[in-house]
């Protein structure tokens, strides 16, 4: 979700609704039914996989786009196909009114897509039987057999797509999980020791490594951690 101003309004919602659907958001900080709105909003939108995009915009710092859409209260919610309103309402929705009205302009989603967003295990197998190399797919159902402890199977899965990034990461974990570091405690303590020792100790430069795999490219420590190493070793 992306905030945007009465400055950047024409670019960001205006111009890209051109591209893909885009829902505008019009809150303020002292509105409560904006306060729930929102991450049902947010949980709905996310649930297209970037097929329709949520923007916010605060009624009170960008009075412009309020009139543009002639805003007399809020929350107030709009979605914008090739520049123009095409659906809207107002007040805090239900998440089943939210998901219905979502529906009337989201694109239709693939069937992989839909099988994505049910998340559970009898639809991401599904996924997989129609995309066996599809490495999103592998990834959430390789995580979903992690998290439930059915290691060897998740593992099985996942290393014939061992070259993508995403399923590194869930190897990573799979290895930590079996001996016994979990994810969930002080990791910034642990990835501090493993540092320290990386330099002179090979074990623990590989510790490190693999710590930093398990957290993922998306976690700013994955980055930072393999700067500081590279600067000691090099």
């Amino acid at each position: 979700m992306t905030d945007v101003t009465d400055a950047t309004f024409s670019t960001a919602v205006i111009e890209r609704s051109k591209t893909v659907p885009v829902v505008v958001d019009l809150w303020a900080t002292w509105c409560g039914p904006c306060r729930t709105l929102t991450p049902t909003l947010e949980k709905v939108i996310g649930e297209t996989n970037g097929a329709v995009e949520l923007v916010k915009v605060d009624v009170d710092a960008n009075p412009r786009t309020a009139q543009a859409f002639g805003v007399q209260s809020i929350p107030s919610v709009f979605a914008l196909k090739d520049g123009k309103v095409v659906e809207s309402f107002v007040g805090a929705l239900p998440e089943h009114a939210v998901r219905d009205w979502v529906k009337k302009f989201a694109p239709d989603a693939s069937p992989i897509d839909q099988l994505l967003a049910a998340g559970d295990e009898p639809s991401l197998r599904r996924a997989r039987e129609l995309d066996p190399l599809n490495p999103e797919v592998a990834v959430a159902l390789g995580e979903l057999l992690r998290v439930n402890d059915r290691l060897d199977e998740a593992e099985a899965m996942l290393e014939p797509l061992a070259s993508q990034v995403s399923v590194k990461t869930v190897l990573a974990r799979i290895r930590l999980q079996r001996s016994g570091v979990r994810l969930d405690g002080d990791v910034d303590l642990t990835l501090e020791h493993l540092l320290e020792q990386a330099v002179t100790t090979p074990s623990a430069r590989e510790s490190l490594l693999e710590l930093l795999d398990a957290l993922g490219p998306d976690d700013p420590r994955y980055v930072g951690y393999r700067r500081r190493l590279a600067s000691r070793l090099y």
